[in-house]
């Protein structure tokens, strides 16, 4: 019985997994409740890893391809950094396969390029923003958004996100310089109901049309008004323009100027 030489084996780093398999749940939470309707069906999915350029602080990435995810609106990008390691970054507005980019403290002003909002201008659109130093990007990441500052006051900036709300943050965050892409897509068309459960949503009914033990609207004889003075939502609480937002929450202090309703 012969004796299986490893020796010849590679022992390099293996490589940065980037994409992750994905079990669907159909809305459903740990104990097999639906706790988001009209969910379920679809085609599988896999969930690409988006990481921050920040984590490579001075190398220089190259634009490898430009990618469709299934999980979020905008477009993204496989860029390789110098050391050859890749990452899955948003796209911007404008992108082009083969440019570079950078993060660090200051760089150019370019689109794609990332580095910390106190070295950012006034007035110049940015994405993918980070409301504390290290956490990651959290504010205008979907389709087409973007925000830009607007004042700079100390360790702070002033800055008007999509919503139109002007809210403080830490001039110590990173941010992207650019849009997001896909700009149209809002002014997207889906044709066919069919096209909507191959993403894994099904039908929505009207509460007036259902029995009034399901939805506050429903009950009555043939086509009626929903009987109430406001909407409801189907467990009975107030529905559309009213104000969700928990009152005295801890970010109220960062928030310079509310949206407009």
């Amino acid at each position: 019985m012969s004796v299986t030489d490893f020796s010849n084996l590679s022992r390099s780093k293996p490589e940065k997994r980037l994409v992750l398999a994905m079990k669907r749940r159909s809305g459903r939470d740990d104990r097999g409740q639906i706790s988001i309707r009209h969910r379920g069906g679809g085609e599988k999915r896999k969930f690409r890893i988006i990481g921050s350029s920040e984590a490579k602080l001075g190398q220089k990435a190259k634009v490898e391809q430009i990618e469709y995810d299934p999980f979020r609106t905008a477009f993204i990008t496989l860029v390789k950094f110098e050391d050859a390691d890749k990452m899955y970054l948003l796209a911007w507005e404008g992108i082009r396969v083969g440019e570079t980019i950078k993060a660090d403290e200051k760089t150019e002003i370019k689109p794609g390029n990332r580095m910390r909002m106190a070295n950012i201008p006034t007035g110049i659109e940015i994405f993918d923003i980070e409301i504390k130093p290290s956490h990651g990007g959290k504010f205008a990441r979907s389709a087409g958004s973007s925000a830009a500052i607007v004042a700079k006051e100390g360790d702070w900036v002033h800055l008007k996100m999509p919503s139109g709300e002007i809210r403080r943050l830490p001039s110590k965050s990173y941010a992207t310089i650019g849009q997001v892409s896909n700009i149209s897509h809002s002014a997207q068309r889906f044709g066919k109901a069919g096209r909507l459960r191959h993403m894994g949503i099904r039908p929505t009914v009207r509460g007036k049309a259902m029995h009034p033990g399901a939805h506050p609207h429903g009950g009555g004889e043939g086509v009626n008004p929903i009987g109430l003075k406001h909407p409801k939502t189907p467990w009975g609480k107030p529905a559309l323009g009213v104000r969700t937002r928990k009152k005295g929450k801890y970010s109220d202090k960062m928030i310079i100027q509310r949206r407009k309703k």
